[in-house]
Order: C-alpha cells, then structure tokens, then sequence
C-alpha cells in the first residue's frame, strides 16, 4: 500500500497520462474506463482516433484527452479544408462544452511514410478549423517514432533522415507559431530487445548506478534520456531547439518475448519512468519536466501477437496486470 500512496503522490498534479486504445473485443464499456481512469488518479487520456462512445463517456470527467486523426484521414485534412471542419465540426464542436481536448494530434507515427508530406497541410487545415469554431486555444501537433531519426547514438549526433528533414522543418514552424510540443514515442524495451548484447537490461529499466554513456560531457544512466536526447539533438540541427517534446507512448510488455518481456520488467521501467520525469529532465534539457504518457490501459487481444498485446496496466476485466497507479 505504500508503494502505491507513493505513486499517487507523485502523480498529483503531475503531467502524466496513459494511453487508450479499443483493439480488443472484450474490453470494458467506455464509461467502466473513464472511471477506472479517474479512480487511479489518471488525469490525461491520449485517444488513437474519435470514438464517439468514448467522448460521449468523458463528458464532465474533469480528464483531458489528447485525440488522433486517422492515418488515412491526413491527406483529405491536408488538401480539403472542408474536410477539416468536418472533422472537427464532427469530432470536436458537439462534445466542446464538456470535454476538455488539450491537443489534436495529427495521425500516429505516420512520419516517415507515404502521409508524411502532407502532415503541414492538415495540422494547418485543422487549425483553421478550430479557430474557425473559437477553439483556437487547442493546440494541434503530431507524432513521431525513433525511425524518424536516421542517427540517435550517441544521442549528440541525433538527426532526422533526410527525406524528412525538409518536412519536419515545416512541422516545426507550425509548431513553434503556436506554441505546441512536438510529440515522440519512446521504448527503450524495442532497442533492447533488439540488441541487449550491446544494450544492458539495467541501462534500459533505469537501474544503473553508474554512468553508461558519457557523451560531451553529459552522463546518460538510462537509454530513455539518451533516445529523448536524440530527438532534442535533431530538432537542433534543423534550428527549432526550442521546441519541448512530449513523450505520447512508452512503456514495457509483460509477455511475449521472454525473457526480455515479464511483470517484474514492465513494473520496474514503468514505476522508474514516473519516479524520473516527474522529478527531472535528461542531461540536454535538465529542467524541462517533460509530460508523459504511458502504453498502455490494457491488454488489447485483436493487436498484432504477442508483444503488441501484453503492454497494458490493465487485464480487460479492469483487474491490474501489476501493482501500479
């Protein structure tokens, strides 16, 4: 019980949240999960795309939802600004009143891909949609993974590849116009699973007591801070590093591909994560307490096998996979 109050405490008032998706065909009704969410402490929802059973749920929660177009929605957003105030007339305006929506992300991981050129016309579109309906206050982003960067070690040399580097500057203009983060997804288990001959299992769950790497002067003791740092090193090489980032996925499977996958992994990177960016920034931007939300609520059993479906808090009973919030 202690370890829990601990956990709660931290997370008050602090800027963290959890991820919500609905690909499962045993989960929970909406309104069951906006509650789990509000009894757990969670106060920021990061939404894949608008479900309308969901927003309806979360009328009057007091909880902030961060909300995805589709993928496939990016080029019509982009290149119809009818389009774009229908989607935000349809997913945006009915629920304005009584939702608070905190940022319209504009797809998910689609940079790099055959959607990244016109991500700039529809976080444009978007935006005028919004200010057109007097929402001009929600901000509008995107998202990106780490393969958006061509070089991420050591993290000094972080840079995005070079077929996106001119989009990414657009992006970034947009962004910083408005005032927005630019967002990332982080998982320091794919890069160590995918190598921990190189990558030790303490570097990546945050339990070295040394440091790892040391890179101009700056000492790395977890991979998460070194990937973050990356990103930060990237944005500076094409002029925005005044843009602060906002991680939108990580977190740590407990199965699926034993024996870097287990409970006691997942529990460790995730109880060390809150511990960290609640309380610090990395080594590039130390003071900078960067907003976080974790993969994922549940067990979603319709994901890809096996790893994909093992990365949620919650089993879709509402019954927790592992002590945690």
């Amino acid at each position: 019980m202690l370890f829990l109050t601990q956990l709660l405490s931290l997370t008050d008032g602090r800027d963290i949240g959890v991820c919500y998706g609905l690909n499962g065909n045993n989960l929970p009704s909406p309104g069951d999960v906006i509650n789990l969410f509000k009894t757990s402490g969670i106060n920021n929802i990061r939404l894949y795309q608008p479900y309308p059973e969901v927003l309806e749920a979360a009328r009057g929660s007091g909880i902030s939802l961060s909300m995805s177009t589709t993928n496939e929605d990016i080029q019509s957003l982009a290149t119809d600004q009818s389009a774009a105030d229908a989607w935000v007339n349809t997913n945006i305006v009915p629920y304005k009143e009584d939702v608070q929506f905190r940022f319209i992300i504009i797809g998910n991981e689609a940079i790099p891909g055959q959607s990244s050129s016109y991500i700039p016309g529809a976080m444009n579109n978007i935006m005028n949609s919004l200010a057109s309906f007097g929402l001009g206050t929600t901000k509008v982003t995107t998202v990106v993974p780490m393969n958006a960067l061509s070089t991420s070690y050591p993290p000094s040399d972080g840079a995005f590849g070079s077929d996106i580097t001119s989009i990414m500057t657009s992006i970034m203009a947009i962004l910083v116009r408005q005032d927005s983060p630019l967002l990332i997804n982080v998982y320091p288990y794919f890069a160590y699973a995918s190598d921990p001959t190189h990558i030790s299992l303490n570097y990546a769950l945050f339990t070295s007591t040394a440091p790892v790497v040391v890179d101009q002067g700056l000492e790395y003791y977890n991979l998460f801070d070194g990937m973050v740092d990356a990103f930060n090193a990237a944005l500076d090489k094409i002029g925005f590093g005044q843009i602060t980032l906002i991680v939108a996925e990580t977190g740590w499977p407990t199965a699926g591909n034993e024996p870097y996958t287990s409970v006691a992994n997942a529990q460790t990177y995730n109880k060390n994560l809150l511990n960290h960016v609640t309380q610090k920034g990395t080594p590039k931007r130390p003071e900078y307490i960067m907003p976080t939300f974790f993969f994922e609520m549940f067990n979603e059993n319709l994901k890809q096998p096996t790893v994909e479906q093992n990365f949620g808090f919650f089993f879709p009973n509402m019954n927790p996979v592992y002590p945690f919030w």
